[in-house]
């Protein structure tokens, strides 16, 4: 039961959405004949296809990375979610390509990872703490499930099946099997999908143990040490907590360690605790979704704020100029979100969804497709970066790194988007984000559709046409975001007993509905002003721009150098501006600051009195859209007035 309403909670399929226009049909045209094939050609020059055909011997360049698989397996995912809903002939011919290796790549046993059947034979499961075996594995698996969805063949699905039953012959509390967990967590939501896909409940109950068993002592990671003939020690960036595995996850309060990893730690917790009705692992993602909505998420939806073990600190330290705020996490907080939403429709969760998603997310990629994002700060001097050491790459977006993870799992992640808009509760259909295009589904027996018009998030309109045969009773419940403060909304047609109410964040209209009854939404758009908690101490006396759910930054090629030095007005004044030949097409923010115009005093460094300042106006773009007219400075937080 979800919120009142009769029925099971499940997003809708991605074969049953059109995304087609608006903000979002450009961008997914642009993932389909751009960025994924650049992604397969990438992986194709690096070795990471080939070394399926597990032909790599010592001395033989493009030596196989223990995670190669894992970027291969995200771009058959991103791949086969475009054949889902998009005929492409060259594509398909790619993906066959590449399951046919991966096929030949299977071990008699089940066994299937490159690294260990070609660099380091016979090491298989010896270091579950810092090789990604199990993490390679769920990835193959969410490839598989989607290659079956998008062909209906079996074939990658039964390469994931085996596999899984491998894996649960190796590892469990039973006799001779390894009590071990992944150092990287993947598998576990990954399993849990597995079973959606299969039935097959022992998937489930391995995605269960390896939750379960994470953080109990004596610590696994320490007994594998032993066994490998290392003595137990810390390990890399802060010891257990780095892997999520300080405590049991039902007794973690606090996010903490590897940000990528707690993330998809927590999406597999969110989705074992849906299909077991596990309250205790429900209460603890609750809490932790507190801890890191609260306290560690940036303003654009981004987590984990060091870049030393890309990870989580301390509560409230959100550092802007040295934020790691990875690509992956961002993509990770997106998954665990939408699966908290099976846990209860609530609009706080897809809130997030929609803030990670149009701001930490969509900043990982340039507007053509072809540079990706492996971090995202929310300040950035470029000049800087010349003497920070090595590893800390200059603020502009790269074409491939030697570390591929962000550029697969955010071509993924978009492939998939349509799953992320909509869901269904029995008879209520829920809207959770806004995309022009429509969504099919049945109701009460009837095939219903709903259309989708609207240019969100440049425009504040929502109109969605319900189109069926015949009259049909049912729900529809729309999300009211959470940054609107004013809002109306209208009906048309001739439906009959109307009832509406409001409940945790969602409008719920319930009618009989009738062939072409629509309702508008509007959700006023002002530009607002915000402030980050006092404790964080990095943004004290500053404010974020904010319009609708986009983040804006200043850039230096619009408003010059030292934008640090800024500082707003005491009555600022903001008008949005629709650009339609900036960026592809974009809103922005003008406005009025003050700026230094003279030294301190004569030209000294230090002295009694302020600068004097001039007025200047200034321009902010979309924070997803910086960095893609050059090398330059980048400012989210202004001195407030």
């Amino acid at each position: 039961m979800m919120n009142g309403e009769k029925g099971e909670y499940a997003h809708l399929p991605l074969k049953q959405v059109h995304i087609e226009g608006g903000f979002w049909g450009p961008r997914l045209e642009i993932l389909r004949h751009t960025t994924i094939p650049l992604i397969y050609e990438r992986c194709k020059e690096t070795g990471r296809i080939d070394a399926f055909r597990l032909t790599w011997k010592p001395g033989m360049p493009k030596r196989p990375h223990p995670f190669w698989d894992s970027d291969v397996a995200k771009w058959l995912e991103a791949a086969c979610h475009v054949l889902t809903t998009h005929e492409d002939e060259s594509l398909e011919n790619h993906v066959e390509e590449v399951v046919a290796l991966i096929e030949g790549a299977q071990q008699p046993d089940g066994y299937l990872n490159v690294y260990h059947s070609t660099v380091e034979k016979g090491k298989r499961w010896a270091n579950l703490r810092d090789m990604h075996e199990l993490y390679c594995a769920g990835h193959l698996f969410e490839a598989a499930i989607a290659h079956h969805r998008a062909t209906g063949s079996t074939r990658m699905l039964d390469v994931a099946r085996r596999y899984a039953d491998h894996i649960q012959s190796v590892f469990g509390r039973g006799r001779g099997q390894k009590r071990g967990y992944p150092g990287h967590e993947e598998i576990e939501l990954a399993l849990v999908a597995l079973y959606q896909e299969t039935g097959e409940r022992r998937y489930l109950n391995l995605a269960r143990y390896f939750i379960e068993e994470r953080g109990r002592k004596p610590h696994y990671f320490d007994e594998e040490a032993r066994e490998r003939g290392e003595a137990p020690k810390q390990y890399f960036a802060g010891g257990y907590s780095y892997y999520q595995a300080h405590l049991p996850v039902m007794k973690q309060t606090t996010a903490e360690g590897h940000a990528v990893r707690a993330m998809y730690l927590y999406s597999g917790m969110a989705d074992v605790a849906a299909e077991t009705g596990d309250a205790a692992l429900r209460d603890a993602c609750e809490t932790l979704w507190e801890n890191v909505t609260q306290r560690r998420m940036y303003v654009t939806g981004g987590v984990g704020s060091s870049r030393h073990g890309e990870r989580f600190t301390f509560d409230f330290d959100l550092p802007n100029e040295t934020a790691y705020a990875e690509t992956c996490a961002a993509a990770g907080l997106i998954f665990w979100a939408h699966r908290m939403l099976r846990l209860e429709v609530k609009r706080d969760y897809a809130d997030v969804m929609e803030r990670a998603l149009y701001n930490g997310l969509l900043s990982g990629v340039s507007l053509d497709g072809r540079r990706f994002f492996y971090s995202n700060p929310l300040a950035s001097v470029p000049r800087t970066f010349a003497f920070l050491p090595a590893g800390h790459m200059a603020p502009e977006r790269q074409d491939w790194f030697e570390c591929a993870c962000c550029p697969p799992n955010v071509a993924r992640l978009l492939a998939s988007l349509g799953t992320y808009l909509y869901g269904q509760a029995g008879d209520t259909l829920y809207v959770h984000l806004f995309a022009q295009g429509s969504v099919s589904t049945h109701v009460n027996g009837n095939s219903i559709e709903l259309a989708v018009h609207t240019q969100y998030p440049w425009d504040d309109h929502v109109h969605i046409q319900v189109h069926c045969a015949e009259e049909t009773p049912f729900t529809l419940a729309v999300r009211i975001p959470g940054w609107c403060r004013d809002w109306k909304w209208s009906i048309t047609g001739h439906g009959k007993d109307d009832h509406v109410r409001e409940h945790q964040g969602y409008f719920y209209i319930t009618r009989t509905w009738q062939p072409q009854d629509s309702v508008e939404f509007r959700f006023t758009m002002p530009v607002e002003r915000i402030y980050a908690h006092p404790h964080v101490r990095m943004n004290a006396s500053k404010i974020a721009l904010h319009r609708g759910p986009l983040v804006y930054c200043l850039e230096e090629i619009d408003n010059g150098g030292d934008l640090a030095a800024l500082r707003l007005p005491s009555v600022p004044h903001f008008v949005p501006v629709f650009k339609r030949r900036l960026l592809g097409g974009v809103t922005v923010i003008t406005g009025r600051a003050r700026r230094p115009v003279a030294a301190v005093q004569a030209g000294d460094l230090y002295g009694p009195e302020p600068a004097r300042t001039k007025p200047v106006s200034f321009i902010a773009v979309p924070y997803f859209a910086w960095a893609n007219r050059g090398l330059g400075e980048m400012l989210i937080w202004l001195h407030a007035p």
